[in-house]
């Protein structure tokens, strides 16, 4: 049994901002997965959205960030981070994150090139090439790994998080199975905070690696925290289509500096679509190619910008020119074989602006957490910002409180389960669960569609249900069961929305209601069989 001051699940962005700020004080705990430098962070490409130019503003970025959002983003959230995005970035600058610099002066920040992508009205997101959170994380981890007062815990998987009833169900640590050791920890802490990133891989096609599987929301549910607004799952409108590249995303900046969507003929698309063409919302833009493909029938759409000058394209988008030439495909003179993709977990738990849940003693940052900022539809480059803004802000938070004796917690029990028989169970369903999320629940949904899932969905919990009660776990049972809890979720909040907006669009419901509200699910009203 380990105990620390704070147990962090989760190394992406959000953890370890919060295992830094709080570090100097508290011994903290850090669990991931994989490896340190293995969560989703890493794999965001464009930048980070923040009010860095003097001809930008507070207001134009949160009017920004609401037409994205479709009328649902809370407003003081956004305001709140957004007001402290600056810092954020500062705060990256000083751990010494190696931003592009910009050598014509254009539009930057300390030096710093400042790139748009769509949705935006301003160049405001400050970038490193087109691979910012790779050297984001890599800067950060070096920091985590060298710091005294945090504990990594690398190949570590939580199972469940445990609670204490006796004290408003608040939370005390989580049991955590060890890939190495092949068995079940129990870690305690007065506070747990839930990084664990989105569920991307509850969907056939994602551009999400593979430990995004909705552990934490799973988790929150399970204990006893609200969900909101799992419907709007983003589908990022480009994504390499390709038999070899697994989940490699063309970032939205392509587009930004000039990227221009094309069908297999040559024919440009968008304008017909949305008056701001490539530079559209990705919901707009995701809904228009899935629109063409099925209109002609198409593998892909292409994405082209090849017209620009070669130099301008390698310097700007290194990392994808590099990965398309390993494939064959030389970006500076041919265009970019394009999907769309499941990409980003609009909706989450409940958290307000220090990170805090439903389950006292348990707090929630980036894509885990539902703040409100993204309404129906993230604005691109606002979710690295808001794992730091909240990350800061839970870290303050839990500094305040005053320290709790923790009760005794019984070890995990073993004893009456063995072996797994037959693992291709969870293969099979782990199978059908995202390739009928995929065709049931994707960018365009029905009534009907969405009633067979559901279908599918409680029979898949079930036999889950009766593997986990009789079998030792195993890291890919503890995904599938997180992952089918999660894929009822979304299915749950889609059959709440009587309307289409943002990134849900049901053929059911196509107009907007003037009256539209977040979704919200309460634990108590449905029974979690998993």
């Amino acid at each position: 049994m380990r105990k620390f001051d704070v147990l962090i699940l989760g190394s992406g962005l959000g953890g370890m901002t919060i295992a830094l700020q709080l570090a100097e004080k508290l011994k903290v705990g850090l669990i991931t997965k994989r490896a340190l430098r293995d969560g989703g962070s890493g794999w965001a490409q464009g930048g980070i959205a923040a009010v860095l130019d003097g001809s930008d503003s507070v207001e134009l970025h949160i009017r920004d960030t609401q037409v994205a959002g479709a009328g649902l983003c809370d407003l003081d959230a956004t305001r709140f981070i957004i007001e402290n995005s600056k810092d954020a970035i500062d705060w990256l600058i000083k751990m010494g994150v190696p931003f592009t610099k910009d050598d014509e002066g254009e539009s930057s920040y300390h030096g710093y090139h400042l790139t748009r992508e769509g949705g935006h009205s301003h160049r405001r997101i400050i970038h490193a090439a087109d691979a910012t959170g790779a050297a984001v994380i890599d800067t950060l981890a070096i920091k985590v790994a060298a710091h005294p007062n945090i504990t990594v815990l690398e190949e570590h998987i939580a199972v469940d998080l445990i609670t204490d009833k006796t004290e408003k169900n608040r939370c005390i640590g989580a049991y955590v199975y060890s890939k190495e050791k092949d068995q079940v920890e129990t870690i305690l802490a007065p506070f747990t905070v839930l990084a664990t990133g989105g569920a991307g891989k509850v969907y056939l096609y994602t551009t999400n690696p593979d430990v995004a599987t909705g552990d934490g929301i799973a988790m929150g549910w399970r204990a006893g925290c609200r969900v909101s607004n799992m419907e709007f799952i983003q589908f990022h409108p480009t994504c390499l289509y390709h038999p070899h590249a697994k989940s490699f995303l063309i970032t939205e900046a392509v587009r930004g500096e000039g990227g221009i969507l094309r069908l297999p003929d040559g024919t440009r698309f968008m304008p017909q679509h949305d008056e701001r063409a490539e530079l559209a919302p990705r919901d707009i833009v995701a809904r228009a190619i899935d629109f063409e493909m099925k209109r002609g029938g198409f593998d892909c759409v292409y994405l082209d910008i090849s017209y620009k000058p070669a130099a301008f394209v390698k310097e700007h988008f290194p990392n994808i020119y590099q990965r398309c030439l390993e494939l064959g495909i030389d970006i500076t003179k041919e265009p970019i074989p394009v999907v769309p993709a499941a990409h980003y977990t609009c909706g989450g738990l409940v958290t307000d602006l220090t990170g805090r849940t439903d389950v006292t003693g348990l707090y929630g940052v980036g894509e885990v957490a539902c703040t409100g900022l993204h309404g129906a539809n993230r604005l691109a480059s606002n979710s690295l910002l808001e794992c730091m803004v909240l990350g800061k802000a839970a870290a303050a938070h839990i500094l305040q409180q005053t320290p709790v004796t923790l009760p005794e917690v019984p070890e995990w029990d073993e004893s009456r389960v063995t072996d797994p028989d037959e693992e291709v169970v969870i293969a099979h369903n782990w199978d059908e669960l995202r390739r009928f999320m995929w065709d049931y629940v994707g960018i365009v949904r029905t009534n009907k569609r969405l009633e067979r899932a559901l279908h599918r969905i409680e029979l898949l919990e079930r036999e889950i249900h009766e593997f986990y009660r009789n079998f030792r776990v195993s890291n890919d049972l503890i995904e599938l069961r997180n992952l089918v809890i999660t894929a009822e979720l979304i299915v749950r909040c889609a059959m709440a929305r009587k309307e289409s907006r943002g990134l849900h669009y049901s053929r059911d419901y196509p107009g907007i209601d003037v009256d539209s509200k977040p979704t919200l699910l309460q634990p108590e009203n449905y029974k979690t069989k998993v």
